[in-house]
């Protein structure tokens, strides 16, 4: 017990102190290396879960007993060790999980059919289709969750009139539906659901602004279609002059904009013409007609009227006979009739503005100076943009192709890397993440070099400088002398070769090592000047040896 007592004494409590900080550090750092190496590697399970099924999903882990984790304010990202991500994905598949709060026709899995009654079998129906719906909605990349509320009116007996069924859809997106995509959602809901019409659809995203509403009728919806069909060209248009120009001055070089203004009326025409050189039978009638006729000159008396009375005269008087032809053709004169029907949406005007950056060339002092196009190049750039919009200068279109300095200068072009060294300067999250660890874990190591390391190689050096002396110095052979300070063996110098006369050999000696001597004495000097509280150590020791 005795010489632990006398170490402690010796050392001192600020020595006792550093080695316990040192001690307790290097505990800290094995601790930390021990746990961080054997904690699984944690990766994303879901992400932008409910309430509800963030909550069933935890659960089902902690009856497994599954390390996890949760991000968000409510949970809403589960985290699991990355090996087994696809085998509990698949787990909680088969339980129905994650179900984004609504279920499909699954429900009649549950239950007894024969039980329940008409109205709760109606009610599970429209929540199964309504819940089936949702899923289908999801399947769309910018829609994360989807609910869908259906109203369709009860058949009723002796009525012939009924109420046409209407839908409601409530989406949370990530990011913005474009007008097609709200019209093909609304188009599946309607062909799902019987007797319902895209136009009774109404669907709100979650910031409460309107997409698409239920409650306007067809001319609304055929202007919100005119809308569409302006913005879309407007876009297709500016998409292909951006193609074309950006080939001659560079990608990101050129600004364009185009505002195209269609013709919303409906136009039904219809004319006949007829060409009279063109004339054709149609058809042909033709009529003979043949009479004959007797004069008599016997005048109307009683006795002429008598029966038989003219029997003998009947060959009396003069004859006379006619004969008449009637011809009538019918000729058809060719007509032609046409009918033309224009619907809404004639692009009545067009006006395409480009604007166009300079070129850029190295200047005396290295930097980018800019030059202006010239006048044929814009010229031609006109040409080509007139003809990529179908220019039309009877309709009253406009094209202006502009050449200005714009304020940024242009990017400079990015060199394109390959295989590892594309990895190392284009990491991902979990590369950023794995350096951050070995830069800790490095600056870990470093601290115990500086704390614990480099002290004991001061303190072994120290200890070792005390004991050279003029003994150990003159003992050394004649050929090599150590340094003092390097620590590294360095020859002699050439004169002290082996020479015939030993007597100027010792002369030479005996002058270099009175030098080397004072030497060290000066450099022991300067160690216990700049090391006093050790050099009282080193002697108090000394005199507790002897």
């Amino acid at each position: 017990m005795k010489p632990v007592l006398d170490l402690v004494a010796k050392l001192g409590p600020a020595r006792l102190a550093a080695m316990g900080a040192i001690t307790l550090a290097l505990i800290g750092f094995f601790a930390f290396v021990i746990l961080r190496v054997s904690r699984p590697e944690m990766a994303v399970l879901y992400t932008d879960l409910s309430v509800q099924d963030a909550g069933a999903v935890v659960r089902d882990l902690e009856a497994k007993g599954i390390r996890y984790e949760t991000k968000g304010d409510a949970g809403q990202t589960v985290l699991a060790p990355r090996a087994e991500l696809a085998r509990l994905r698949m787990d909680l598949a088969a339980k129905g999980l994650p179900s984004a709060g609504g279920v499909g026709y699954e429900i009649f899995d549950k239950g007894d059919a024969f039980s329940s009654t008409s109205f709760v079998q109606n009610v599970n129906h429209l929540r199964a289709l309504e819940g089936e719906l949702a899923r289908s909605i999801r399947a769309i990349g910018q829609v994360q969750a989807a609910r869908v509320h259906l109203v369709l009116p009860e058949k009723r007996l002796f009525s012939r009139d009924r109420e046409a069924p209407s839908a409601a859809i409530v989406v949370r997106l990530a990011g913005d539906l474009d007008p097609g995509q709200v019209r093909a959602v609304r188009h599946l809901v309607a062909s799902a659901v019987e007797g319902l019409k895209p136009e009774r659809i109404s669907v709100v995203d979650e910031r409460g602004r309107l997409l698409a509403d239920g409650a306007r009728g067809a001319e609304a919806q055929a202007g919100i279609g005119l809308d569409e069909r302006q913005t879309g060209l407007e876009r297709r248009l500016r998409a292909q002059v951006e193609e074309i120009v950006a080939g001659i001055v560079g990608m990101g070089r050129a600004r364009v904009q185009v505002s195209a203004e269609l013709d919303a009326n409906r136009i039904e025409s219809r004319s006949e013409t007829f060409d009279p050189e063109s004339r054709v039978v149609r058809s042909t009638q033709t009529r003979n007609e043949n009479q004959q006729s007797q004069n008599s000159e016997t005048g109307v008396t009683v006795g002429n009227e008598l029966p038989g009375a003219n029997q003998g005269q009947q060959n009396q008087g003069p004859r006379e006979a006619s004969n008449k032809n009637e011809e009538t053709t019918n000729y058809e004169i060719s007509r032609v009739t046409r009918t033309e029907v224009s619907e809404g949406g004639r692009v009545k005007r067009l006006s395409v503005a480009v604007l166009i950056d300079g070129t850029y060339a190295a200047g005396p002092d290295g930097k980018p100076v800019y030059a202006p196009r010239p006048a044929p190049e814009l010229e031609r750039i006109t040409a080509l943009v007139r003809t990529a919009v179908g220019y039309d200068k009877a309709r009253g279109d406009q094209v202006e192709v502009v050449n200005l300095r714009f304020a940024d200068a242009p990017a400079v072009p990015e060199i394109q890397e390959q295989g590892l060294l594309a990895s190392f300067l284009h990491p991902t999250k979990e590369d950023v993440l794995r350096m951050a660890e070995m830069s800790v874990l490095f600056l870990l190591g470093l601290v115990v070099l500086m704390t614990v390391v480099r002290p004991l190689v001061q303190k072994i050096v120290a200890s070792e400088v005390p004991v050279l002396g003029p003994v150990s110095i003159l003992s050394a052979e004649p050929g090599l002398v150590m340094a003092m300070e390097g620590g590294t063996a360095s020859a002699l110098p050439s004169e002290l070769a082996p020479s015939d006369n030993e007597a100027r050999r010792l002369v030479e000696f005996a002058k270099i090592n009175g030098k080397i001597q004072a030497e060290t004495i000066e450099r022991v000097v300067d160690i216990v000047k700049s090391n006093p509280i050790e050099t009282v150590e080193v002697l108090r020791t000394w005199i507790n040896d002897r």
